[in-house]
Order: structure tokens, then sequence, then C-alpha cells
């Protein structure tokens, strides 16, 4: 069988939805993975088919648009506008380009932002399946994982809230897509969101994280699968850098400080807060990527500054790891079984720093407008000290790797196809 996977995003977005293709690949089928060029090498690394949607999102969220999209906090109503004036440039080619990619596949997955997948895989008659790394399906558990973290709605609020979010996000979109549907599509425009319709509640959902970590909501019907995490390996002829071996061998663990695509308008104010906090705590650091164009010589012996390494190799090997909260980040540290302290900056990040700090393996998150030097040294501190929390992490990261994300979605396409 061939499957085409359709997904967009930055590095965060992407890696997961690369290591479910490598997983069906492995398991069997033809898989091509419909993304960004900034990921082709990466995934013809791996061996997947690629195909090209244009747009480089991650560039663009470094530059104007990217900075005040991030700036929007913990306003979920103006990071959405602000997500959508992001997204846009691409989002009409990036439609076009994922229509070609599955004019040969006989099922496609459309991964998180990528929902029009459905419409094409409607178009060719063929199954499609919704995936998202983060619970959007109407729960009356809690609340939309980018409303404010200190809502307390009731049950039928709750889920009334995810209708809310995902209309205003189809009305970022709905021009374009309905200009691709009757331009390219050869169909009339659509009158309802693509979460408003019926079969939103029918379509198979595979929700991409551990339910360790969220435990299924109840009241979701049997469309929706949480699978566990997608993590995708080291490829087999990773080398560490020497220079970074040398850092690792020449004292204790370090603390890992990286905000992933997240940009700032002022990396040298975050990146004196981390010094600082990791001499306030008398800690040695690693700082990855977004520090303003510094280089190890102009840091301190005991801080190492890397452009890029796998999470996988890495995080182990901290003794805590700090970092803005995005789904495939908080995965991966949870996967280590390493505390981590979270920098949330917008959209889902909040919630997820909220859930791991109530599963008890990281402090509160700080939200990334609130950050100064004293509030993440004590949330280095108490993630270095506690030992209830250290081991509780131990516990659920040994939980995590015992989990097959990518199994479970495949005995989903086996049972459904």
């Amino acid at each position: 069988m061939k499957i085409t996977i359709i997904t967009v995003g930055s590095r965060g977005d992407v890696q997961p939805y690369l290591a479910l293709g490598v997983g069906l690949q492995q398991a069997g089928y033809t898989v091509r993975l419909a993304t960004h060029d900034t990921f082709k090498d990466l995934t013809l690394r791996y061996g997947l088919d690629f195909f090209s949607v244009g747009g480089d999102i991650q560039s663009i969220s470094q530059g104007e648009s990217g900075q005040q999209m991030t700036e929007a906090g913990g306003n979920p109503f103006t990071a959405l506008k602000r997500l959508g004036k992001v997204l846009e440039p691409v989002m009409r080619q990036s439609m076009q380009e994922s229509w070609l990619a599955c004019q040969d596949a006989e099922l496609v997955i459309g991964g998180g932002t990528a929902f029009w997948g459905y419409y094409i895989a409607q178009q060719l008659n063929l199954p499609f399946f919704f995936t998202a790394l983060q619970p959007i399906y109407p729960t009356g558990s809690f609340p939309n994982p980018i409303l404010p973290r200190w809502l307390r709605l009731g049950g039928w609020v709750n889920r009334r809230s995810y209708i809310l979010i995902c209309e205003l996000f189809w009305q970022l979109f709905r021009e374009s897509i309905n200009r691709w549907h009757v331009e390219t599509m050869g169909q009339a425009p659509c009158t309802k969101s693509f979460f408003a319709m019926d079969e939103w509640h029918q379509l198979p959902k595979l929700f991409g994280y551990s339910p360790s970590v969220v435990p299924t909501p109840q009241d979701w019907n049997e469309s929706c699968h949480v699978t566990g995490y997608w993590f995708l390996d080291s490829p087999d002829d990773f080398v560490p850098p020497p220079k970074l071996l040398d850092f690792l061998e020449s004292g204790e663990p370090p603390i890992y400080i990286g905000f992933g695509s997240m940009a700032s308008r002022n990396p040298e104010q975050i990146t004196t807060i981390a010094l600082k906090a990791l001499e306030k705590t008398k800690q040695r650091g690693i700082l990855l990527t977004g520090w303003g164009g510094i280089s190890n010589v102009d840091l301190p012996e005991q801080v190492f500054k890397l452009e890029s390494i796998p999470h996988d190799w890495l995080f182990p090997r901290m003794k805590a790891i700090v970092h803005h909260g995005g789904a495939g980040t908080t995965a991966a540290a949870l996967k280590s079984g390493i505390p981590s302290i979270a920098i949330p900056f917008f959209v889902d990040q909040p919630f997820w720093g909220d859930r791991v700090a109530k599963l008890g393996v990281s402090p509160q998150p700080i939200p990334k407008k609130q950050l100064t030097v004293n509030r993440l040294a004590h949330g280095i501190q108490k993630a270095i000290a506690d030992q209830s929390m250290r081991q509780q992490a131990a516990q659920l990261g040994e939980t995590i790797r015992s989990e097959d994300g990518i199994g479970e979605v495949i005995k989903v396409i086996q049972q459904i196809k």
C-alpha cells in the first residue's frame, strides 16, 4: 500500500511524522512524506520518498511575523491570528503540491495543520486518517489545549471551546482553502468548516502522544486512538561531535537550555538570563540554537553551545532540561526520564508545561514573558534537588519507552483500511 503523509511546520511538528513514516515503511508500506524543502535531506536520509510542498515555516517563523506570533504569549486568539499570518503565505502552494503528492497514493494521512488532506482523499476516493500531536477532539474533561490553563470550565463549556477554536482556525484559512477547492479540485466552495462536518466525528483520528501523559477522555468516541508517541531514533551513523563528548566527560551532567524554533527579538536577553541562572545554581549548561550569534569562545568554560543534535541521544545525558514546551520536545524530555522545566511561549506549549507539572515530573512552567534569572534558577534547583520528582520522571520515562506508538498506528490502519 502506498501512503502519503502530509505535514507542515517546524522540525518539532514534522519530525514525529517522519518517524511515523519510517515505522510504516519498515512494516511493509511504501511511504511518501510531503513537507517543506527544509526536511528533504533528512527525509531521504531515512529512506522515505520526499515530495516538496514548498514554503519554509521555520524561516518565516524567525522573521518579523514569526516574532510577533511568539510574543502573543497567553492570548490564544492573538496567537492564532498571528499563526495564520505566518502560515498564509505558503498555504496555497502547500495545498496544491499536496494534491500532486497524493495522485498515486492509496491512503492519505494529514498531519496536524494539514487537515486539507481530507479534501484530497475525498476527491480521489481514498481513505484518510487525521492525526495530531495534541488532544484536539472535543471533550468535557478539559478545555481546548490552546486556551489559558487557569480557565476552569464546566463539561459542556469545555466541549464548546473546541468548536470555538477550530472554527476560528478554519476562518483564518477559509479563503485560501476555498480558492484551492474551486480552482484545483473543481468543487464548490466549502459551506462549513472541516471541523463542523459530520464526517469529522467519524474519521479515524490518531493522536501521537502517550496515554500515560494525557489519558484518553471517557467521552471520546471509537474513532479516536491515542497511540503513544512517534519517536525518531538517531541515524545509525550518528557520531556526536568530539568537543561535545569532551565537555560531557569533563564534569557533572549539564543543564540543557533550548527553545526549538521559537524566535525572539532579544536573544541576548534570554542568553543573559540563562547564563546567570546557571551561575546562580552552580550548574554546567548546554545551549542549543537561537542564541543571537554567540559562539563557544564567548561563553564561560562550563557552558557549551550547539546548533543541533538528536534529542534522544542528548537528553538522557542531562541533569535537567529547560525547553519551550513544544509537543515534540516535551515528548523527548519525558522519554529521557529526566526532569524538565517548560518556558512556554504560546499556543499548546502552556498546556504541555501544565500537564508535566501536574504529573510531578517538572516544576511549574514559567511563561516566557515572566522569565527571570531567579525564576529560572528556582526551577533548575527544584528539578535537580527534588528526589521525588526525579524518581517520578524516571518511572514515567520507562513507561513511555515501553510503549509502541507507531505499532499502535499500524494496528489501527490494518483494522480500518
